[in-house]
């Protein structure tokens, strides 16, 4: 049996759990199950198209290249992994059935002015994103100042939000 251990959450024998890094994004389809640990100011984006059971999972920490350089992969930025990962899974599908579901975006820095404001920032990016795309955001757990632990179930769209503070919530 595959067990979810960063969560404890056991799973069906034939289900395979993807875990997406951060900076990272993921393609994945029914029965497998996307998951993303530790969101703080980073943010959780999943994108789920219900007629295939298939689904992305995006795990941001900046909103654009100008928030943090130029060096290391574009995909942890909200502007770049967005459109990239929705065009995947466009490739698959009309895209007209594209749903999305947010988490994260917290206040986790708040004596650093520096880092003040960014899991605001990565949200306003992240839904200037998807109204660009016309994706809908269907439901959200954002913003606090605790971090979170997502996951996709792409059999039913579900995304499970794990944390210490708040327990588990179905979005």
């Amino acid at each position: 049996m595959t067990d979810g251990t960063a969560t404890g959450t056991p799973y069906a024998e034939d289900v395979e759990v993807i875990r997406v890094s951060t900076g990272e994004y993921a393609i994945a389809q029914y029965p497998q199950v996307l998951m993303t640990l530790a969101l703080g100011s980073c943010v959780g984006v999943a994108l789920w198209d219900p007629g295939l059971r298939r689904g992305g999972l995006a795990h941001v920490m900046l909103p654009t290249p100008s928030d943090g350089g130029r060096t290391g992969s574009l995909m942890r930025f909200a502007s770049e992994v967005i459109p990239e990962m929705a065009g995947a899974l466009v490739q698959h599908t009309s895209g007209r059935r594209l749903v999305a579901k947010i988490a994260g975006g917290a206040a986790m820095f708040r004596g650093d002015s520096r880092l003040a404001g960014v899991g605001d920032r990565n949200l306003e990016e992240v839904r200037k994103q998807l109204l660009l795309l016309r994706i809908p955001i269907l439901a959200e757990d954002t913003g606090g100042s605790h971090a979170r632990t997502v996951e996709l179930h792409l059999d039913t769209g579900v995304m499970v939000v794990r944390s210490y503070k708040f327990g588990i919530k179905e979005l």
